[in-house]
């Protein structure tokens, strides 16, 4: 499986199924990012939310499968939850709605949170979500939850991975708490950036929570 991050909280996941390839792209951002937006072909699309740096549909081509909130789907063997969730601490009621999404392919169970803004998750979320291997979970703050309520998300999830998402990076227009703040917050003092993450089930960390750190 590889996985790419493209700032923000996009995502491209490819994965192996049949010996073809399932792309699977999360979260398209539009140019008013200050970003590049990027050039992407998918066979999934799936939107956690309908804000403007998270639901450029028309950056993606081909005629991706779109999902854009909670319940349960299966295209070409990759099995996707939508799970419902808040883009804020006050239930909606400041950013509305947000939707958790876990995929399953390759053997691996991976859970992206969207602009996740609840402090903490609530046991009905948890257990729909579920054991994790991988996490990719916003940590830049004022959207989203920031580095402190990361960890804290973190310790309930448990996964094997994380990926931290929507934190600052050059050219980014929206104004964000940089990555090194929840490094710091992990107790982690630098991790080298990576272009993609190529993994299989086998590479999975046995015991200690790993960080990756995704080139934009």
């Amino acid at each position: 499986m590889h996985i790419i991050w493209q700032g923000q909280s996009c995502f491209q996941i490819i994965a192996a199924h049949n010996k073809e390839q399932v792309v699977l792209v999360i979260d398209p951002f539009d140019e008013a990012t200050g970003l590049k937006v990027p050039n992407f072909t998918a066979d999934i699309l799936c939107i956690t939310h309908d804000h403007h740096d998270h639901n450029n549909k028309k950056a993606v081509k081909g005629e991706p499968f779109l999902i854009e909130g909670p319940g349960e789907y299966e295209v070409k063997e990759v099995f996707i939850q939508g799970i419902p969730a808040f883009h804020d601490d006050k239930e909606g009621k400041e950013r509305g709605q947000n939707t958790i999404y876990v995929v399953e392919a390759e053997g691996m169970r991976l859970c992206h949170l969207g602009d996740l803004g609840q402090k903490e998750l609530t046991s009905e979320q948890l257990e729909k979500i579920g054991d994790i291997d991988i996490l990719m979970v916003p940590v830049g703050g004022v959207y989203t939850i920031d580095s402190k309520e990361a960890a804290k998300i973190i310790s309930q999830i448990e996964p094997r991975v994380v990926i931290p998402m929507h934190y600052f990076v050059p050219k980014l227009k929206i104004k964000l708490e940089g990555v090194d703040k929840f490094l710091k917050e992990m107790g982690k003092k630098s991790v080298e950036p990576q272009p993609k993450l190529l993994i299989k089930q086998k590479d999975l960390p046995e015991e200690e929570t790993q960080i990756v750190v995704l080139k934009q």
